[in-house]
């Protein structure tokens, strides 16, 4: 639980640490040095680029033997500014005997001497910043997990108040589920009984579910798992003095064991990569494809007047509404013409899609056969709402007519472009498509990912867009 959660902070802090320490490496080497301080580095014997990445590395290494990178480490900054200090003190001892024992006599004993302050002060302003940040963001909804917490008593709401009183870990739980007889003492609202949970995790944003039922419904933490499972929920059950449970991996959180059951990616690193990228890609892809996007705007607005950008609202990570961006490709109305055109739907299942469909304005032909029209849609990634690569964005009424195994396309989050696109893409079977997308989801790393973008190309270049 610790572990998944803290990771983007951990790595967080380590890149903001490394970066910190050999950015003020050069920042300060200018300032004693002036302009040509690279020279001054190599009079020493000293290859400057390669000593600030050393002095970085060396900074990192120095803070993590302090411990403050450890899962389990909940320091107050007060606590975490000693951790610094010790730390830049040994570092400061570090490079002194470093330049004695290779006989550097004539480096600048003012930036010897200034390097380890800054880097401590550095280290500690990235975290007030850095911890702010994301409580701000927090506080507005934003990389928060919500957590359903099944079960009413005592344990149920120690559960409950230990998870939110971590607020490095982002989850926030909405509510409590009361088993066949027993008898609530929670503090938060209760949802219903255990009996309505199919029905809450359709209803609401959950992430993950909090399984701490009291011993004689030990009997119900099965079921519970195996609908959660059929819809790629994650799954906590505090298990000391509980139930045995099988498969998962257990963590210590605040003592207590937590069997943690994943049922999707789970590698938190990969996952933090493919968000990075996400940010990357998207955002050259915005400022590169700036004059395309606003010459494509500024035709539709002559050719088929406003509005040029057309939005929809789409269900994102476990259910998140969010309003699509696209290229408008239709006549204004055309969501409410789907009924009279059903007869026609070339898909079995839960979508609708129409080769030769009346509601196409004059340039949406080309703008779909060319996919231009989702271009757009890389604002929507760089907010968060979407990826690059994942399962197709649902509407709101497709999701509605689900079956319980289709909801598990919703555990990840949408894409641009995903495996269905790129195999299954004319196959008229909305089953078809769902099981490529838990295909996608079920073999999910960042390789794949770079397949599948590859892959798309061809599909753009020989205009297969519908």
């Amino acid at each position: 639980m610790v572990r998944r959660h803290t990771t983007a902070l951990r790595a967080s802090l380590m890149a903001v640490d490394f970066l910190g320490a050999a950015v003020f490496f050069v920042a300060l080497s200018v300032a004693r040095y002036g302009a040509v301080w690279y020279r001054a580095w190599d009079r020493l014997g000293i290859d400057p680029l390669l000593a600030a990445v050393v002095y970085g590395l060396g900074w990192t290494a120095l803070v993590g033997v302090q411990g403050i990178y450890r899962v389990r480490a909940r320091y107050a900054l007060r606590t975490e500014a000693a951790v610094l200090v010790r730390a830049g003190a040994v570092l400061g001892v570090g490079l002194v005997v470093f330049l004695f024992v290779n006989h550097v006599s004539n480096a600048s004993r003012l930036l010897i001497v200034s390097l380890p302050v800054a880097t401590v002060a550095v280290a500690f302003v990235a975290r007030v910043v850095l911890r702010s940040a994301l409580s701000a963001l927090r506080r507005r909804g934003a990389m928060t997990n919500f957590v359903l917490v099944v079960g009413a008593g005592p344990l149920a709401q120690d559960f409950a108040d230990r998870l939110e009183r971590h607020q490095d870990l982002g989850l926030r739980v909405i509510g409590h589920l009361r088993a066949p007889g027993e008898r609530s003492v929670v503090s938060r609202p209760m949802l219903g009984m255990l009996d309505t949970i199919e029905g809450v995790l359709h209803e609401r944003v959950v992430d993950e579910v909090a399984v701490c039922l009291p011993v004689r419904a030990w009997d119900l933490v099965e079921p519970v798992t195996r609908l959660c499972a059929s819809e790629g929920k994650i799954v906590r059950i505090p298990v000391d003095g509980g139930p045995q449970v099988s498969g998962g991996y257990a963590e210590d959180f605040d003592g207590t064991t937590v069997v943690s059951l994943v049922y999707g990616p789970d590698r938190a690193l990969s996952l933090l990569a493919k968000r990075l990228h996400d940010i990357v890609v998207a955002a050259a892809g915005l400022v590169v494809l700036s004059p395309l996007l606003l010459g494509v705007a500024l035709y539709l607005r002559r050719m088929e007047g406003g509005p040029v950008i057309f939005r929809q609202v789409r269900l994102g990570l476990n259910g998140r509404p969010f309003q699509l961006l696209k290229f408008r490709t239709m006549v204004p109305g055309a969501e409410r013409q789907v009924e009279q055109l059903a007869l026609f739907n070339e898909v079995r299942g839960r979508a609708f899609k129409m080769t030769n469909d009346p509601r196409l304005t004059h340039s949406g032909g080309w703008l779909r056969r060319t996919s231009i029209d989702e271009l757009p849609q890389l604002w929507n990634v760089l907010r968060g709402e979407m990826s690059l690569v994942g399962p197709r964005p649902p509407l709101v009424e497709e999701v509605a007519g689900y079956n319980i195994w289709h909801r598990r396309r919703l555990s990840m989050k949408p894409g641009i472009t995903g495996l269905w696109q790129v195999s299954a893409r004319n196959n008229p079977d909305f089953d078809r498509w769902v099981e490529r997308d838990l295909e996608y989801i079920d073999r999910w790393s960042l390789w794949l990912d770079v397949k599948i973008m590859a892959r798309t190309f061809p599909a753009v270049v020989y205009l297969e867009g519908r």
